[in-house]
C-alpha cells in the first residue's frame, strides 16, 4: 500500500460542507439536473450480469484526458469550486436525501459515471458547468468539455443540508460520519495485494446508480460497478439513517485472474502515536490517531483487542478464523483531554464495525501497519481475507453491514481494555541488571465492579519469546477496574517482533477480552 497520496483530497470529507458548498437562495422547486442518453431498465441482477460480462474481457484502463486548466489546479484552487445545492439530485423534492457531485481536477483525473434510477429505469446524469460555482478557481466552466464527468459524490440528509453524512471519492474509497457528524477513517470497496512487496492494486468504482428513495424513508439505495485489472464487481449499498449511519453492503465479485491477497470489507485509518506507542511523540498533542485498536469478535465467541502501532517498518498480522462475527477499527479513547486538538477533534472520530451477513467460512482478519511520519497519511489497513485465493470464472458473494459511530453495535460482556502503556521495565529504586520492557494494560467493565477484596484475579500472559516477569493485577479506581502489569525480558538481541497475549482470569474463567500486542525490541537498548 502506498501513502494516502490524495490525503488532502480525502480531507474534503473532514471539512464542514458549508465551506465547500454554498446554499443558493434562488433554488427552484425542481431539480436542475440534465440527463443524457435514453432511459434503460436497471436492477441489481442486471448489474451483476454486467460485471460478470466485463470480467470476461481484458481490462481497459480509464481515460485520463483532463484539460490542462484542471490538471494545473492547486489545492486552494480546487477547493474554490463549489457545488450549487439547487442542482443536487432530488433537491426540493420533499425527500430526506440529496446527492451532490465532486468536480474533476487536481488529483482526480478519472471520471465516474452517475445515473439516476427511478421505477426501474436508469438515465445518466450529464456534467453541466451550471452545477458549479467556480469562484476563485480561475476556471471558466463554459470552456470545459461537455462530457467531463464527475469525480465522486456526497450524500446529505434532511436534518442538516450544510453537512454531508457520506462521501465516495477516489478509487473505491468512501466515508461516513457518526452521530457527532465527524469524519475519520475510510472504508473501501475492495483491497487487492495490500501490504505485499509489489505495488497494491486499487480497484475503482466506475459508475453509480442512485435509486430515488421513497418519501419519508430514512433509507437510500446506491449501486456501484467496480473494475480493476484483476477483478470486477457489482455493489449494492443500502444506507440507513434511522439511528446512526448503517450501510448494508452486498457484493458480487468476478475475478479476471488468481488473486493472492483479496481484502473483503477493507478499512483504512491513521495511527501516528498514542499512550502505547510514543516512537514519534514530538508534537504538543498527547495523542494523534483516527483509530486506536482493532477489535475482533471471533467465530468461537472470543473477543480480541489489538492496540494499533506506528511501526518503524511494515507489519503484517493475520488472525485466522472461521465465520467471524465481526471486526472493526475502533476509536475507544473519546476523551478530549487525551488529544487536546480543538481543530481535528480526534475524540469524535467514528469507529467502523463490520458485521458479516451469512457464513464467510474460513479465512483471516488481516492487519497491516505501515510507518508514517505524520498524521497526513493513512497507515492502517484491516480486512477479511478468504482462505482460498479467488480464481478466474468464479462468482464470489459477500454481504456485510457497516456500522459508523462512536461505539460498535455489539460489545463483549467481559471487561474490556481501555488503555495500553509501555515503557522501561525494572523495579523503581533498584539497580537494573538487564534490559526489560514494561506493559501496563487497564481493564474496565464486565463483572469487575462485583469483585470482592479477596478475589484472586490472575493475568494469563504468553509471549512468543522472551521471559515474562514482575506480573501483577491491582485495582484502578480511576476506571473502576483493574490494572495488569508485567515486564518482558528479551532472551536474545534480535529485533524481530514479539507477540504478546493477555487476559484476566478468576477461578479458571475469563474475566476480560483478550489483549494482543506486537512489540519490537529496540536495536539500540538503553544502558543499564
Amino acid at each position: 500500500m502506498h501513502r494516502r497520496d490524495f490525503l488532502k483530497t480525502l480531507s474534503l470529507f473532514g471539512l464542514p460542507s458549508s465551506l465547500l458548498f454554498h446554499r443558493d437562495a434562488t433554488a427552484t422547486a425542481r431539480s436542475q439536473l440534465k440527463h443524457i442518453h435514453e432511459k434503460q431498465a436497471f436492477d441489481y441482477a442486471m448489474l451483476k450480469g454486467e460485471a460478470r460480462a466485463l470480467a470476461g474481457h481484458p481490462y481497459r484502463p480509464p481515460r485520463e484526458a483532463l484539460p490542462k486548466s484542471l490538471q494545473q489546479l492547486n489545492w486552494d484552487q480546487f477547493q474554490a469550486i463549489h457545488y450549487r445545492p439547487d442542482h443536487a439530485l432530488w433537491a426540493k423534492q420533499k425527500l430526506r436525501f440529496e446527492t451532490r457531485f465532486f468536480h474533476m481536477g487536481w488529483s482526480f483525473k478519472t471520471p465516474v459515471q452517475m445515473y439516476e434510477l427511478d421505477n426501474g429505469q436508469a438515465q445518466e446524469i450529464a456534467y453541466d458547468p451550471a452545477m458549479f460555482d467556480y469562484g476563485k478557481s480561475g476556471l471558466n466552466g463554459t470552456q470545459l468539455p461537455h462530457d467531463l464527468g464527475f469525480a465522486g459524490f456526497q450524500l446529505f440528509y434532511h436534518t442538516d443540508y450544510q453537512r454531508d453524512i457520506a462521501a465516495f471519492l477516489g478509487a473505491s474509497y468512501f466515508r461516513a460520519v457518526g452521530a457527532e457528524m465527524q469524519y475519520g477513517l475510510s472504508a473501501r470497496g475492495l483491497a487487492i495485494d495490500s501490504g505485499m512487496a509489489r505495488a497494491e492494486e486499487f480497484p475503482r468504482f466506475t459508475a453509480f446508480w442512485f435509486e430515488r428513495p421513497k418519501a419519508e424513508s430514512d433509507q437510500v439505495t446506491i449501486y456501484a460497478l467496480l473494475d480493476s485489472p484483476s477483478i470486477t464487481g457489482a455493489y449494492r449499498f443500502v444506507i440507513d439513517l434511522t439511528q446512526q449511519v448503517v450501510m448494508d453492503v452486498d457484493t458480487a465479485l468476478y475475478p479476471r485472474k488468481t488473486i493472492e491477497r483479496l481484502g473483503i470489507a477493507p478499512l483504512t485509518s491513521m495511527f501516528l502515536y498514542g499512550e502505547n506507542d510514543n516512537r514519534l511523540n514530538n508534537d504538543w498533542r498527547p495523542e494523534i490517531h483516527d483509530s486506536d485498536g482493532l477489535a475482533i469478535w471471533r467465530g468461537n465467541g472470543e473477543w480480541i483487542w489489538r492496540p494499533l502501532t506506528n511501526p518503524a517498518s511494515l507489519r503484517f498480522n493475520a488472525y485466522t478464523d472461521d465465520s467471524p462475527r465481526g471486526f472493526g477499527l475502533i476509536q475507544r479513547d473519546r476523551v478530549f483531554d487525551h488529544y487536546q486538538d480543538d481543530g481535528a477533534f480526534y475524540e469524535r472520530r467514528p469507529s467502523l464495525w463490520v458485521e458479516p451477513r451469512g457464513n464467510w467460512g474460513k479465512g483471516s482478519i488481516q492487519l497491516i501497519e505501515l510507518s508514517t511520519p505524520d498524521e497526513t497519511a493513512d497507515n492502517i489497513v484491516a480486512f477479511w481475507n478468504p482462505d482460498k485465493p479467488p480464481q478466474p470464472g468464479q462468482e464470489l458473494l459477500f454481504s456485510y453491514r457497516l456500522h459508523w459511530g462512536a461505539k460498535p453495535p455489539v460489545t463483549s460482556p467481559l471487561a474490556k481494555v481501555v488503555a495500553t502503556r509501555t515503557g522501561l521495565g525494572g523495579i523503581v529504586g533498584q539497580k537494573r541488571k538487564y534490559f526489560s520492557w514494561r506493559f501496563v494494560v487497564d481493564f474496565t467493565g464486565g463483572n469487575l465492579g462485583m469483585l470482592g477484596k479477596d478475589s484472586k484475579v490472575e493475568p494469563v500472559i504468553t509471549a512468543s519469546r522472551g521471559t515474562v516477569e514482575i506480573t501483577s493485577v491491582r485495582p484502578l479506581a480511576s476506571v473502576n477496574g483493574l490494572r495488569a502489569m508485567f515486564d518482558l525480558r528479551p532472551d536474545d538481541t534480535s529485533t524481530a517482533p514479539i507477540n504478546l497475549r493477555l487476559y484476566l482470569r478468576l477461578d479458571g474463567q475469563p474475566l476480560s477480552e483478550t489483549w494482543l500486542y506486537q512489540w519490537t525490541p529496540p536495536k539500540v537498548r538503553p544502558e543499564i
